[in-house]
């Protein structure tokens, strides 16, 4: 059953202090060296290599089931899985020289505090012909920090948005919204009440905070820009502005006090009472995932998928969405780097185990061989993620040394003045920048 795992995307509420203190613990440890990289892969590589990964009950099965291909095609490796380990504490045990060989972890929270820690790879895929153009849209990119090929992508989750055909169809609506103006427009339309004034139905739920909605996934709808030259640009970004702006004056129409009682009576995001799937909202932004739900859990709904709307003015093309990699890498302390390598290179550019990564766990393909396979389980739904992972408008938070830190920051001051009267935006966001670049001052201080 779906709902006795979660997918592997980027974890919202965690603590700032939380966070930088994880990050913090990898500036105490000898990092290790990279290399050296022999001249040629060896015929028949062999080694023991320890991975270790998030994932847990499912989806950690379907890891295992790759790696017992990956065993019979390299009979002289012998990988031992750590399954269902968090990404600081993973951390924790690279930075305390534990047995660790290869990694798979989350590029949004962990990939700028662990790249010192992690072999570049670059002279790896040299030498064996491997490129990043072998990977769709920006997961290459995003999984390289501060110069270094500190890792490469895997299976990864592109948000957009869902909306309920057989609703939209009452209402007059054939096609779902392109733009935050239309989202807005419909959603009002959509929305119904009892007698006492209260919610009965809402046409999108705009609150920050709600499921999916971040500030990184509502951020892509505006092509928000989050650092400039090293240091937080998110106070001098006129959409960052318009964006809190317009979501602020969304709120108000309904009623903060009456979007807050509504939302605490829904039921769990991730079991058969998800709001959406019961049909107590008509549109909402969530990720590829959503889809194997809905197939599990309500195969009667009539709903359809498409780019997340965009908002009117900010620069930003429709057809992209905002994407969430994971990533896997060496270890640069592990004594079997050549066999590590060879795993990660496997789990990353073998067709075959790609797509069957993607099947499993039901993320979208990094790979560009794998997303247009004809094995790909892809129904028309899924197929939308797909697209827009592979659109140039696509893009993620940049990766920084304080990982989530930045991400939390925004998405702390947002959460309170969504309530407010809407006054003090622009003070409000020259604090978060300063908090941020405080935060990666202390960091980089070490």
């Amino acid at each position: 059953m779906y709902p006795a795992f979660r997918f592997p995307r980027p974890r919202r509420r965690r603590t700032s202090a939380g966070l930088l203190a994880a990050a913090l613990l990898l500036t105490g440890c000898a990092a290790g060296t990279d290399g050296p990289v022999p001249a040629r892969a060896p015929s028949r590589p062999s080694g023991s290599v320890q991975l270790w990964h998030h994932y847990s009950g499912r989806e950690a099965a379907v890891i295992q089931s790759v790696v017992d291909d990956f065993e019979k095609r390299h009979p002289e490796i012998h990988v031992t899985v750590h399954s269902a380990q968090q990404d600081t504490k993973i951390t924790q045990v690279v930075s305390s020289g534990g047995d660790v060989d290869a990694m798979i972890t989350n590029v949004n929270t962990t990939l700028g505090t662990a790249c010192k820690t992690m072999e570049d790879l670059a002279p790896w895929m040299r030498r064996d012909g491997i490129s990043t153009h072998d990977f769709q849209g920006i997961f290459a990119e995003a999984t390289a920090f501060g110069g270094r090929r500190c890792s490469l992508p895997t299976t990864s989750d592109v948000y957009g948005l869902y909306y309920n055909k057989t609703l939209l169809s009452r209402a007059g609506y054939r096609t779902p919204p392109r733009t935050l103006r239309q989202l807005e427009k419909m959603a009002l339309k959509l929305t119904t009440y009892h007698a006492d004034g209260s919610l009965k139905t809402l046409g999108f739920n705009p609150l920050v905070g709600f499921q999916q909605n971040t500030a990184g996934t509502l951020g892509h709808a505006a092509g928000v820009r989050w650092m400039r030259d090293g240091e937080a640009s998110v106070g001098s970004t006129p959409q960052w502005r318009a964006l809190m702006s317009w979501q602020q004056r969304f709120v108000k129409k309904i009623g903060y006090d009456k979007l807050k009682t509504f939302t605490a009576g829904l039921g769990d995001e991730w079991s058969a009472d998800n709001a959406f799937q019961r049909g107590r909202i008509a549109m909402t932004l969530d990720g590829e995932w959503r889809v194997a739900f809905i197939e599990e859990q309500a195969k009667e709904l009539r709903y359809g998928t498409a780019p997340f709307p965009v908002l009117q003015g900010s620069g930003q093309r429709y057809g992209g969405g905002f994407v969430s990699a994971a990533d896997i890498g060496v270890n640069k302390r592990s004594s079997h780097k050549e066999a590590a390598w060879t795993l990660v290179k496997y789990l990353t550019t073998n067709t075959a185990a790609a797509v069957r990564l993607a099947n499993g766990i039901k993320n979208i393909p990094t790979l560009k061989s794998a997303a247009a396979s004809p094995a790909l389980d892809a129904p028309a739904p899924y197929r939308t993620f797909i697209d827009a992972s592979a659109h140039p408008a696509s893009d993620t938070s940049p990766v920084t040394e304080i990982g989530s830190t930045l991400t939390a920051t925004v998405d702390d001051f947002w959460t309170a003045y969504q309530q407010s009267s809407g006054a003090g935006l622009a003070p409000g966001l020259r604090k978060v920048d300063k908090d941020i670049d405080n935060a990666l001052g202390l960091r980089r201080a070490k």
